[in-house]
């Protein structure tokens, strides 16, 4: 792992001595997919997201290993893998719930990264580990648990369904007030983001995420 991309992916424990809650140090803008499948269930989420000017520049420094500036093919590759590997203890920052039970999300096939603009593309379909049934109440969303990265939804259809499974569910954009959500678990949050630099669930009441109930 290597530099700041390493942080991204992984978040590692550099919130040990500030408040993860209104520290972020990446930002990205993302966009979300929920993809059904032709028997009901959940097939894929595809991901897309875009990273901060200078975060994406210390990448480029870190993985432009002939220093022409640019991030040829062979270097994207590096960077999509190491993302890849590193996700793998986060869930790939990519969490669904279904009456309250998470699905576990499986190692994504499809990884890739470009560079535009000055700033870097990340593009990947992740998908449950077990088929998940579309039903009940439902919940999909994208953030880093350590809250290291802030990941953002500019709009609210920036989170989209597609398939006929979702056609009869009311979905709706939840975006947590964090004073709200402080202020309701004060001291679970204290415990939680003080002592376990790592993030816990907990990080998913400030998520914004897609609700279906069907």
């Amino acid at each position: 792992m290597r530099g700041c991309l390493g942080y991204a992916a992984a978040g590692l424990g550099l919130l040990l001595a500030t408040p993860a809650l209104s520290h972020p140090h990446i930002f990205a803008e993302a966009r979300l997919e929920i993809v059904a499948a032709d028997d009901g269930t959940v097939k894929e989420l595809r991901n897309v997201w875009r990273f901060d000017d200078v975060f994406s520049s210390s990448v480029l420094m870190d993985f432009d290993k002939n220093s022409d500036l640019k991030l040829d093919h062979k270097e994207l590759q590096e960077i999509a893998h190491t993302i890849r590997e590193s996700l793998g203890d986060y869930s790939y920052f990519t969490f669904i719930s279904k009456d309250g039970a998470s699905s576990e999300v499986a190692k994504p096939d499809v990884f890739n990264v470009d560079y535009k603009d000055n700033q870097l593309l990340v593009f990947f379909i992740a998908k449950p580990k077990t088929p998940l049934k579309i039903g009940g109440r439902m919940n999909f969303g994208v953030y880093d648990p350590t809250l290291y990265t802030a990941i953002d939804f500019a709009k609210d259809s920036d989170i989209v369904v597609e398939g006929k499974a979702f056609a009869g569910c009311k979905h709706t954009v939840v975006r947590p007030d964090p004073d709200q959500v402080i202020a309701q678990n004060q001291s679970n949050l204290t415990e939680a983001f003080f002592n376990d630099p790592a993030g816990t669930d907990m990080g998913k009441l400030f998520a914004t995420r897609l609700e279906l109930t069907c």
